[in-house]
């Protein structure tokens, strides 16, 4: 799975100008899903994104996580994310997971999330949406299961 991460001051998304979620402080998950990844990788990938100290404490350094600051979190698909730019002007998505897999596998992660006290809000899978976000910092971190767990199995 990769995820942008983006600590945010404040987000929402839309379809067809239909309000769907958003959050005050927190952060926006934007989330893409290879056809390798697994339920287990879902789990995973939510502990480390609610776990990440990259909120800042009253000194000013980002020393605290998700749940200390009481942030919520904006989860959107992204299978732009498996984007395969190598050949020619046009990406290919082939390496983006089949949408049964993804859907299954975003929906286990939101889940996960939840399960661990977060309060997260969701756009529509699948669907053409706008999300509008203020990015807080800026932060903007990419994760990928491939690298961050693998090589630890």
């Amino acid at each position: 799975m990769r995820a942008v991460i983006q600590r945010v001051s404040r987000a929402e998304v839309r379809v067809a100008s239909r309000k769907l979620g958003a959050i005050g402080r927190g952060l926006v998950v934007l989330l893409g899903v290879g056809p390798q990844d697994t339920e287990r990788d879902a789990d995973r990938l939510a502990e480390k994104i609610v776990a990440l100290r990259i909120h800042e404490d009253a000194s000013g350094k980002m020393n605290l996580d998700l749940l200390q600051v009481g942030g919520g979190m904006l989860v959107v698909s992204q299978f732009t994310l498996y984007a395969d730019c190598r050949k020619g002007r046009r990406p290919s998505f082939t390496l983006a997971a089949p949408p049964a897999q993804a859907k299954r596998l975003y929906e286990r992660f939101v889940a996960s999330a939840r399960a661990l006290g977060v309060v997260v809000e969701t756009g529509e899978f699948g669907a053409n949406m706008e999300v509008e976000l203020v990015n807080s910092g800026p932060v903007t971190i990419f994760l990928d299961t491939q690298e961050l767990f693998r090589a630890a199995d």
